[in-house]
């Protein structure tokens, strides 16, 4: 399938060419694409965060400190994180 880009958007497309990362437009648009992906996915996450939030399922720092350290076998310092 063949698609003509715009003249703005080609430019952009052949200065990562010339870049020497990518070796056609293909793979740029792939990387683009794959990026948009992770932009979306990052979004979502937010927003899932966001509604956490608000519904009250959150984690103290302290407590989010204890089972970390727990976790990874990091011994306990003096105080807490949220004392430093």
């Amino acid at each position: 399938m063949t698609y003509q880009l715009p003249p703005d958007i080609d430019q952009r497309v052949q200065s990562q060419i010339a870049l020497g990362i990518y070796h056609t437009p293909a793979e740029v648009l792939n990387e683009a694409l794959d990026a948009l992906d992770r932009y979306h996915e990052d979004l979502a996450s937010i927003q899932g965060g966001i509604e956490d939030a608000k519904a009250g399922r959150v984690t103290s720092l302290d407590e989010f400190d204890r089972e970390m350290r727990d976790q990874f076998g990091i011994n306990p310092r003096e105080g807490s994180m949220t004392s430093c």
